[in-house]
């Protein structure tokens, strides 16, 4: 009996662009599946609302067309914000976080930032360990107060 001839190894490309308004039902569908949590703006109108004002903020990878990875880089001038920082969970430990986050600093340096303020939930101890690996740490004498408007 014949071996298999061992396969090589592929990788497809990862495509990294920003998100337009008419990607907003994928990128929800992609959270759903891919990101832990969730926020009262997580609706169509939320999304467009988000690539309208700031284009560059939502930025995505893709990878043989289809949806792998996301984070919205938000800078007001004031501050660097990075949320929503999701892998699919079968292409996780590929390097797509790390190549989402190298384009999110890459902004916020242009930008003139000086520091990424990671929004980051207490219970995924995955994602704890994901941002501790890129350079980030967790800074407890902070914490996030909030109101919804609706």
């Amino acid at each position: 009996m014949n071996s298999p001839e061992p396969q090589p190894l592929f990788r497809p490309l990862l495509r990294l662009r920003t998100a337009v308004p008419a990607d907003a039902e994928d990128v929800l569908a992609f959270w759903k599946e891919a990101a832990e949590g969730t926020s009262i703006t997580d609706d169509v109108a939320g999304v467009t609302r988000l690539v309208t004002r700031d284009p560059d903020a939502l930025i995505l990878a893709e990878a043989d067309g289809i949806l792998v990875g996301s984070v919205i880089a938000g800078y007001d001038g004031w501050r660097c914000s990075l949320y929503r920082l999701a892998v699919l969970p079968s292409r996780r430990r590929q390097g797509i976080a790390t190549a989402l986050l190298e384009a999110a600093e890459r902004r916020f340096l242009a930008a003139g930032g000086r520091r990424g303020d990671a929004m980051v939930l207490e219970e995924n101890e995955r994602a704890h360990r994901a941002w501790a690996a890129a350079g980030y740490r967790r800074e407890d004498h902070w914490r996030r107060w909030v109101k919804p408007f609706a």
